[in-house]
């Protein structure tokens, strides 16, 4: 029988196809399982902290996120100062980022653990964001959790006030463009925790923080607790804001916001702060943009004051200058131009306090020299003499401007700014501002009012004194011997705690106010007695009755500890 050879290759031809083709669905079909594996099983997310004080917060999500798929890493190295630079060479990448700590509203994270010494500027998170210097560290992250009060308060840290308005003006500007700039200026350079949070984790598409108090550790970490065992953990890293966490969180104040893009209508703001802290560039370029800065209307170098504080207290600590920051420092210094206007705004300001922080800039910058300096301040001061009201802030000033006494020369007798002896103005306040500026008259006046009846009038010696303690013996045994002699009242126990701040270490004087403890109808004054003795030096407190002076005499006290059963305590551990 003769083959069919056509037939043959046929059949062979067709079991070869069918076999392709099953070869084909199988590899499809693994194709699809491995996809479908790929999407049940997605990769581990990497949950960053940096617990600065409590650990509450991070120990709920380690509780309730998947172990099996979130890793945690503490980014804090306890005792090392440098743990942030440690981390960002560490090749961690974050997707979750937790900061747990106690906020000041703007410059640091920080913990109230004596023991715990942990602190996280602002100032380093932004430079690492500006740098770009740890680009694995924060590139990936898809949201941020603050735990601390204010982390996204929008209220302005800075606000172009009338001075800005009145610079402005001066420069050239009619009304109408000058408030639309001072405008622009505050809605742009506002400075807010809310802003800087935004500048600080650029990109991120959500930031959770408080817009005031946030919840204790313990309190946060219950609450959390709740929206984890309504909600699981799957909105956690999702880079989408979870309303349920937003509603948990709700009576708590916890808010949300989104990190600063280059599309945003300010970002060239933050352009301007990177350019502060961008270690990639040189001195001398640095040094470049702060000219350039210091030449564009002097209201926006007002509105970055703080950093140019910052950067122009560093300009004598860089050593050996390079030939190109030389030539870039006698540029500024011979720029009279934008001298003049610097000089001017800060005559003008409207806060005392920003005038001599603009003058001390001004002499870093070459722009006064140290004579100049004092001049410029003696005449600010001068100026807030003749004011009809002072207070608080203008004694800290003058007594902060004043702290080496340098000042004197020019407020004495002969000085340039001397004035009559009392000045226009003879009240109280007026009287510790010149005795913080070196009047003998002015400096009894306002020891004297330690022993008013009035406690307003100690609270102005209370400010004195922090600046200005009494170094003479007789003088503060004086002291102590009249504020035992004031009648019992809140003014007594402010004059008692302005004594405790002296550390006293004179027996005559603990063993007059032992006498004060027995004496006293009032459990406060007592309380206050109680906490100057717990200052003073030890070896003033050898009476070996004091113990029992105490237990003996202390009136009823609402329930729990003070300052007398500290006390108390310290005597028997001695």
């Amino acid at each position: 029988m003769k083959l069919d050879q056509t037939s043959g290759l046929g059949g062979n031809w067709r079991s070869c196809a069918r076999f392709t083709h099953a070869v084909a669905l199988a590899l499809a079909l693994a194709l699809v399982l491995t996809c479908t594996a790929a999407v049940a099983a997605p990769r581990t997310q990497t949950v960053c902290t940096i617990t600065v004080n409590s650990a509450d917060e991070k120990m709920m999500f380690q509780r309730h996120l998947p172990a099996g798929k979130t890793r945690f890493v503490e980014l804090v190295e306890r005792g090392r100062p440098d743990w942030l630079a440690g981390a960002c060479q560490s090749a961690v990448a974050c997707d979750v980022l937790i900061i747990s700590g106690h906020y000041d509203g703007y410059n640091h994270f920080f913990s109230d653990q004596l023991e715990n010494p942990e602190h996280l500027p602002v100032d380093e998170l932004e430079r690492v964001s500006c740098s770009d210097s740890c680009q694995g560290l924060f590139a990936q992250l898809k949201e941020v959790h603050l735990y601390g009060c204010n982390t996204l308060n929008r209220a302005p840290q800075n606000k172009a006030g009338a001075d800005v308005l009145r610079s402005l003006l001066r420069e050239g500007h009619s009304l109408k463009a000058a408030q639309q700039l001072q405008r622009s200026l505050n809605a742009g350079h506002g400075e807010s925790s809310h802003d800087r949070m935004r500048q600080v984790f650029k990109d991120v598409p959500v930031i959770y923080g408080f817009s005031s108090l946030a919840p204790l550790g313990p309190v946060a970490a219950a609450t959390l607790g709740g929206y984890f065992r309504s909600h699981g953990a799957r909105e956690i890293g999702r880079g989408r804001a979870s309303a349920g966490l937003l509603r948990q969180f709700s009576p708590l104040g916890m808010s949300v916001a989104q990190g600063m893009s280059d599309q945003d209508p300010h970002a060239h703001v933050r352009q301007d702060v990177c350019r502060f802290v961008d270690d990639r560039l040189s001195d001398a370029d640095r040094l470049g943009f702060v000219h350039q800065l210091l030449q564009r209307p002097i209201a926006q170098s007002r509105v970055h004051l703080d950093r140019l504080e910052r950067y122009a207290s560093t300009l004598d600590e860089t050593g050996q200058h390079t030939a190109q920051m030389v030539l870039g420092l006698d540029l500024v210094a011979g720029d009279t131009d934008t001298r003049q206007r610097f000089l001017a705004f800060a005559r003008d300001a409207d806060q005392a306090e920003v005038s001599a922080r603009m003058v001390k800039v001004a002499q870093q910058l070459g722009w006064l020299t140290e004579q100049e300096r004092r001049h410029e301040l003696a005449g600010l001061l001068g100026q807030v003499l003749q004011r009809p009201t002072v207070g608080t802030n203008e004694i800290n000033l003058a007594c902060t401007l004043n702290a080496s006494r340098e000042l004197d020369s020019h407020f004495g007798p002969g000085g340039p700014t001397a004035g009559p002896p009392a000045g226009p103005h003879s009240s109280l306040p007026h009287a510790a501002m010149r005795a913080c500026l070196g009047s003998a008259q002015g400096h009894a006046h306002t020891l004297a009012a330690l022993l008013s009846p009035r406690e307003a009038d100690v609270a102005v010696a209370q400010d004195y004194l922090r600046h200005r303690p009494i170094a003479d013996a007789q003088d503060l045994r004086r002291l102590a011997t009249g504020i035992s002699a004031m009648a019992p009242s809140s003014a007594q126990v402010r004059a008692l705690e302005t004594l405790g701040r002296h550390y006293v270490s004179d027996r005559t004087i603990t063993n007059r106010l032992l006498q004060l403890f027995v004496q006293t109808p009032s459990p406060e004054v007592q309380r206050a007695v109680a906490g100057v003795l717990i200052r003073a030096d030890r070896r003033a407190l050898a009476n070996p009755q004091l113990r029992a002076t105490l237990v003996k005499h202390r009136h009823r006290s609402p329930p729990g500890d003070d300052m007398i059963d500290a006390l108390i305590r310290r005597l028997e551990a001695s």
